[in-house]
C-alpha cells in the first residue's frame, strides 16, 4: 500500500512539474522599420533557458517554469528590453515585441549579424570562416556615392582590387588578392547569377538600394559553392519585406552628365510581402582627358527586379523572383558617339545587354532545429559585342537546383544538401572562327559540421563532392577553425581545396572583345585546382568608457593555383587557350583597423599582394596587381541627421601585360548627406585630385580609326561632382 502511495505522489509531482514547463513563442522586430531582428536574444533571468531569433524575427523559448518570470531580450545596436511575464498566460497568442534602437553609442562594434553565406543561422561573431561585412548603412553611403551600380562599393574593400577591362566601356571584373576576376564567384541570396558571358558587366548592373548587406569570403569557398569561388565568394543579400511599408526613391546626377533614378517599395502583409526595385540609369559620353576616346560610356539602363514572400503555412515560406536588365552601352570615338561617322572618326564598341533570371525558394521549417530549403534559378543572358569589322555575340543559359537540409543542435550544426548546375553557351555564327559553344553540367553533393568544442573553440568542417560532365570528379574539402581567447581577442584558421573549369570567359579574351580566340580544346585542357589557407587575428577593446573603440584585424593569406588556363597567341594571328606546367600562387597580409570617438569613425587599411605566374621554367610578376594598397576612410556622422566622409586611396605601381610597369597613384573623395524624417540630401566630389591614367601614361597604340588600347590601371574618368535626393515615405 506504502508502495503505491509513494508511486501515485510521484506521478502528480511529475504532471505537476510538466504542467509547469510552458513554452513562449514572440517575434522581435525593429520598432522604426518593422524588419525582423535576427539573431536577437531572449534569455529567463535566474535559469540558463535561452535562445536566438531565426530569419523572420521568430524565437522559442521552452521550458519556463510556473510563476513570474522576468525575460530579456538584447539585440547588437538596440536598446535592451525587459517585460515580466505569469506563467501559464492566459492568451497563448504568439506576442510581437519591438525593440528600440539605442541612440549611437561609440565603440560598440555591429559584429552580431547573422550571415546567410555559410547557409547556417549563426551570427558573424560565432562562425569560424572568416566573413566581411558591407552592412544596410555602409551600402546606403555607397549609394549616394555610386548609386547606379556596385564596382565603388567592392572596390573600396581591402584586398579587393577592380581591374577595368574595356578603356571604352567600362566593363570590369573584382580581383580578391591578387587573382583574376574569374576565380570569385559573386551570387545573389545563394544563387551563382553572374559568371561566365554574363559576369563581363555583372559589376556595372547591379545597384545598392535594394541589397540588406554584402558578404565576401576570402580564400576557396568552393565546398558549399562549387567550382569557381577559388579566390573568394560575394554574396548578395537582398532586402525582405517587413510589416511597415517601405517606399524610398533616388534622384542623382552628375558633372559628367549622368542621370540615376531608382525606388524601391517593400511591405509585408498578412500572408504575403512583396519588394520591388525599378530604376533608369543614363551615362553620356564623357571624354575629360580629349583623347579622343570615351573615359565613361554613352549608356541606357533599364532594371526590374519584383519578388515575392508567401506564407504559405506556417512553417512553410515559398519565395519568387525576377530580375531583369536591358542596356545599350556605346563607347569609343567620342566624335563618333556624338555626331556619327566621319572621316578618322569610326570606331565604337557597342554592347547590348539582356539579362533574365528567375529564382524560386522554398523554405520548410520542421521545428526550431530542423530547416529544409529547396531553390532553383533560370538564368538568361543575351549579349552583343560590336565594332566596325567585328561582331561577337551568344546567349547564355544557365540553371542552378539546389536543395539542403539544416539541422541545429546544442554542440553542433549541420548542413548538408545537392546540387544540379547547367551552364551552356551558344554562339551566334558572326566570323569565320569555328564556333566556342560549351554546354556544362555540375552535379555535387556537400555536407558541413560546426561544432562548439567549447565556449571558447568552434571548428567547422565541410567537404563537397563535385561530377562536371567535362572534367570529371572532384572532391573538395574544407576546414576552418576560431578561436576565442579572451573577450578581446580572437583567431581563425581555415583553408580548402578548389577547383575551376576552363572558360572562355576570362579578363583577357573580354579585354579584346574575344577576337580571334580559339574554341578551347576539352581534350587537350583539365581543369584548374587550388589549395590555400587563411589566417587572422583579431582584437576589439574600447577605452574611456566606451567613447573609444579600437578594433584590428591582421590577415595572412596564401593561395595557389596548379596548371591555370593560359590565353597565348599561336599561328595565323589566333589566340588559343593553352595550359603550360607550371602555378600560379598569391600570398600576402590585409591589414585593417577601426578607430571610432564621439561622432568620428576612422578606417585604415592596407594590402600586401604577392603574385607570381610559374609557365614551365619562367616566373614572373603577375599583371595587373597593386602589390601595396592603402584604404584611408574618416567619418563623421550624427546619426539620422548628417554624415561627412574623406577617403584617400593608394595604389603602387603594376606592371602590365606589355611588359611596361604603371605608375603608383592616389585618389580622394568628399562625401556630405543631410538627412530630414522623410528626405536627405547629398553631394560626392569623387577623385577630387582628378587623378587619371591620360596624365601619366598613354591608353592606346596606332590610329584612332583602329586604336590598340593598353591595360588600364587608374581612372579615365578624373573629378567627378555628383549629387541628389532620397526620399523615404
Amino acid at each position: 500500500m506504502l508502495k503505491n502511495l509513494i508511486v501515485l505522489f510521484l506521478v502528480i509531482l511529475f504532471a505537476a512539474s510538466a504542467f509547469c514547463q510552458n513554452t513562449l513563442s514572440i517575434i522581435l522586430k525593429d520598432k522604426k522599420s518593422g524588419e525582423a531582428l535576427i539573431g536577437a536574444t531572449a534569455l529567463v533571468r535566474g535559469t540558463s533557458i535561452g535562445t536566438s531569433s531565426d530569419k523572420n524575427g521568430l524565437l522559442t523559448l521552452s521550458l519556463i517554469p510556473g510563476g513570474k518570470q522576468v525575460i530579456e531580450f538584447r539585440y547588437v545596436g538596440f536598446e535592451t528590453q525587459v517585460d515580466t511575464l505569469v506563467f501559464p498566460l492566459i492568451d497563448s497568442t504568439r506576442l510581437v515585441i519591438k525593440m528600440q534602437e539605442e541612440g549611437n553609442r561609440e565603440g560598440k562594434e555591429l559584429d552580431e549579424v547573422v550571415v546567410s553565406t555559410t547557409r547556417s543561422s549563426r551570427i558573424l561573431a560565432n562562425i569560424p570562416t572568416r566573413i566581411e561585412i558591407i552592412s544596410s548603412q555602409e551600402l546606403e553611403e555607397k549609394a549616394s556615392m555610386k548609386p547606379g551600380d556596385i564596382r565603388m562599393l567592392l572596390a573600396e574593400s581591402t584586398g579587393i582590387q577592380t581591374q577595368q577591362t574595356s578603356a571604352t566601356s567600362g566593363n570590369s571584373s573584382i580581383r580578391i588578392q591578387g587573382l583574376d576576376g574569374k576565380y570569385t564567384q559573386v551570387i545573389r541570396d545563394g544563387f551563382p547569377l553572374y559568371a561566365g558571358f554574363s559576369g563581363g558587366l555583372g559589376l556595372l548592373q547591379v545597384a545598392p538600394l535594394d541589397l540588406k548587406q554584402v558578404e565576401i569570403i576570402k580564400g576557396s569557398s568552393s565546398t558549399l559553392y562549387g567550382g569557381g569561388a577559388i579566390a573568394g565568394l560575394v554574396n548578395l543579400v537582398s532586402k525582405t519585406p517587413a510589416q511597415e511599408r517601405q517606399l524610398s526613391f533616388i534622384a542623382n546626377g552628375t558633372s559628367a552628365l549622368g542621370l540615376d533614378l531608382s525606388t524601391f517599395y517593400s511591405q509585408k502583409f498578412k500572408t504575403v510581402g512583396t519588394t520591388v526595385y525599378a530604376a533608369y540609369n543614363r551615362g553620356s559620353a564623357y571624354d575629360p582627358s580629349n583623347t579622343g576616346f570615351t573615359a565613361i560610356p554613352r549608356y541606357d539602363r533599364f532594371t526590374l527586379n519584383p519578388k515575392l514572400f508567401i506564407a504559405v503555412s506556417s512553417h512553410t515560406t515559398l519565395i519568387a523572383g525576377l530580375n531583369t536588365t536591358i542596356e545599350k552601352r556605346t563607347g569609343g570615338d567620342i566624335s563618333f558617339i556624338k555626331n556619327g561617322a566621319s572621316a578618322g572618326h569610326t570606331y565604337f564598341e557597342q554592347n547590348k545587354t539582356g539579362r533574365y533570371s528567375t529564382q524560386i525558394e522554398l523554405d520548410h521549417t520542421f521545428n526550431e532545429n530542423e530547416k529544409l530549403v529547396i531553390k532553383n534559378s533560370l538564368s538568361y543572358f543575351d549579349r552583343s559585342i560590336d565594332l566596325p569589322d567585328y561582331r561577337f555575340s551568344g546567349v547564355q543559359l544557365s540553371t542552378y537546383t539546389e536543395a539542403d537540409y539544416l539541422k541545429k543542435g546544442m554542440l553542433a550544426d549541420w548542413v548538408a544538401g545537392i546540387t544540379i548546375l547547367s551552364d551552356k553557351f551558344t554562339e551566334h555564327r558572326d566570323s569565320n572562327l569555328p564556333l566556342r559553344n560549351y554546354n556544362y553540367q555540375t552535379i555535387g553533393a556537400f555536407i558541413q559540421n560546426t561544432w562548439n568544442v567549447n565556449k571558447q573553440f568552434t571548428l567547422e568542417s565541410g567537404l563537397r563532392t563535385d561530377y562536371h560532365n567535362v572534367y570529371g570528379f572532384f572532391l573538395l574539402p574544407r576546414v576552418s577553425a576560431l578561436w576565442k581567447i579572451n573577450p578581446h581577442l580572437s583567431t581563425r584558421l581555415g583553408g580548402g581545396l578548389g577547383y575551376k573549369a576552363p572558360s572562355l570567359f576570362t579578363e583577357d579574351a573580354e579585354r579584346i572583345q574575344f577576337r580571334n580566340v580559339l574554341p578551347i580544346d576539352m581534350s587537350k585542357t583539365r581543369a584548374e585546382r587550388s589549395y590555400g589557407t587563411n589566417y587572422d587575428l583579431t582584437y576589439k577593446t574600447s577605452f574611456f568608457n566606451e567613447h573609444l573603440g579600437f578594433t584590428v584585424n591582421q590577415l595572412f593569406f596564401y593561395t595557389v593555383i596548379n596548371n591555370p588556363i593560359l590565353l597565348r597567341p599561336v599561328s595565323g594571328g589566333d589566340l588559343q587557350y593553352l595550359q603550360p606546367a607550371g602555378n600560379l600562387n598569391t600570398r600576402g597580409l590585409e591589414t585593417n583597423i577601426k578607430l571610432s570617438v564621439s561622432d568620428f569613425k576612422l578606417f585604415l587599411g592596407y594590402t600586401l599582394s604577392d603574385v607570381h605566374q610559374k609557365a614551365g621554367n619562367v616566373i614572373s610578376p603577375y599583371p595587373l596587381v597593386s602589390i601595396h594598397r592603402l584604404n584611408n576612410v574618416l567619418m563623421y556622422e550624427i546619426e539620422n541627421k548628417l554624415k561627412i566622409g574623406l577617403e584617400a586611396y593608394y595604389f603602387s605601381p603594376q606592371k602590365l601585360n606589355d611588359g611596361g610597369i604603371g605608375k603608383g597613384y592616389w585618389t580622394a573623395g568628399l562625401m556630405a548627406e543631410r538627412t530630414w524624417l522623410h528626405l536627405s540630401l547629398f553631394i560626392n566630389f569623387e577623385n577630387i585630385t582628378d587623378t587619371r591614367q591620360t596624365r601619366f601614361d598613354i591608353i592606346y597604340t596606332g590610329a584612332m580609326t583602329s586604336p590598340v588600347f593598353r591595360d588600364i590601371y587608374a581612372p579615365l574618368d578624373g573629378f567627378i561632382v555628383n549629387g541628389g535626393v532620397k526620399i523615404r515615405l
